[in-house]
């Protein structure tokens, strides 16, 4: 991307979507400012979000206040052990006409919109987790040997309870590896907890307004782009997420020790995407490597398959991301 005047103009136009979209949604979430960002970046880096959290942290809350503030078609598919993969994509069924003539016809299932809110995804059977696979990966849903595209853009805003708690079910590996990051959802500190009880005991605040439409999202994914990688800036993603691997040379001691399988290609396309939404914010039209350092542990995270060493210690995915990030140098030796 030049300093031409038009890309500099684009720049300080995806600058204040940004912004403005933040605003809206934090005038009705609290405390959750790392959390809102993490989902712009997915938004307009083309990818989906996991959400992960305790019930009650307002992760629901969070993404119909996104919706609100995006022109966007929304759907809520809430996600229970009896829900079938017919219940999220659609199905064929018999109808008749007026004439009494019968036949087939597709009703599409809540996945076809464009904003998707995928509440509680783990406590859905893995059969029906993976129907959202090849919505996730190409937007586009097959059924009974056809195939329908999804609007774009379109993105998946999942929901899980952490795997400790009754009544879930890990997400299947591939699953996981379709979310562009994965974000930990923390619980309120003493003054955002008061300000949630102020919000909603005493007041309501007015909802968000929307700011942005899916032509401009989709003009903003075509921005990203021009984005600017630096060979040395891309072999950067690539160290890290090679790192990743109990096999590779430069994994630091706790890699090697307690990880079964690191991060797929994807996460450098994922660092690189996210690294490159996290330029633009910045207002400028390369990437550098704190770009691609700055959504490291959200992009990495649920990408890592600990062993079994791993999970007797109680090592957390996010420490050996931390690890890695702290080991591998920005210049390569």
């Amino acid at each position: 991307m030049t300093d031409s005047t038009p890309a500099r103009a684009a720049i300080e136009s995806f600058r204040s979507d940004f912004s403005r979209v933040r605003q809206e949604i934090e005038r009705v979430i609290v405390g959750q400012g790392r959390v809102v960002e993490c989902a712009l970046t997915a938004l307009f880096a083309g990818g989906h979000v996991l959400l992960e959290g305790l019930p009650g942290l307002g992760k629901t809350e969070l993404v119909k206040a996104l919706a609100r503030a995006l022109h966007l078609q929304f759907r809520r598919i809430q996600f229970t052990p009896d829900l079938m993969p017919t219940d999220v994509l659609g199905t064929t069924v018999l109808n008749a006409d007026d004439a009494g003539r019968y036949k087939l016809e597709f009703q599409a299932g809540p996945v076809f919109t464009q904003l998707l809110l995928a509440d509680e995804i783990n406590r859905a059977t893995p059969k029906t987790q993976s129907a959202l696979l090849e919505c996730m990966q190409e937007a586009t849903v097959t059924t009974a040997g056809i195939t329908r595209a999804l609007t774009p853009p379109f993105m998946v805003l999942a929901t899980q309870n952490p795997i400790e708690q009754e009544g879930t079910y890990p997400l299947p590996e591939a699953q996981l590896d379709r979310f562009l990051l994965k974000v930990d959802v923390p619980n309120l500190d003493r003054q955002g907890l008061n300000e949630v009880l102020l919000r909603t005991e005493e007041g309501h605040p007015a909802p968000p307004e929307p700011v942005v439409d899916g032509p401009k999202i989709l003009a903003a994914r075509a921005l990203l782009r021009e984005v600017v990688v630096a060979p040395p800036v891309r072999d950067f993603a690539v160290r890290l997420v090679l790192a990743t691997h109990p096999n590779d040379p430069t994994s630091p001691e706790l890699v090697r020790r307690c990880v079964r399988f690191g991060a797929s290609p994807r996460a450098a396309q994922a660092l690189l995407r996210a690294g490159r939404v996290h330029a633009l914010t910045e207002g400028r039209g390369h990437a550098s490597f704190a770009d691609v350092r700055s959504f490291a542990r959200e992009v990495l995270q649920h990408r890592i398959l600990l062993n079994y060493d791993g999970q007797a210690e109680g090592v957390r995915t996010p420490a050996l991301v931390d690890a890695v990030v702290a080991t591998v140098p920005e210049e390569a030796r």
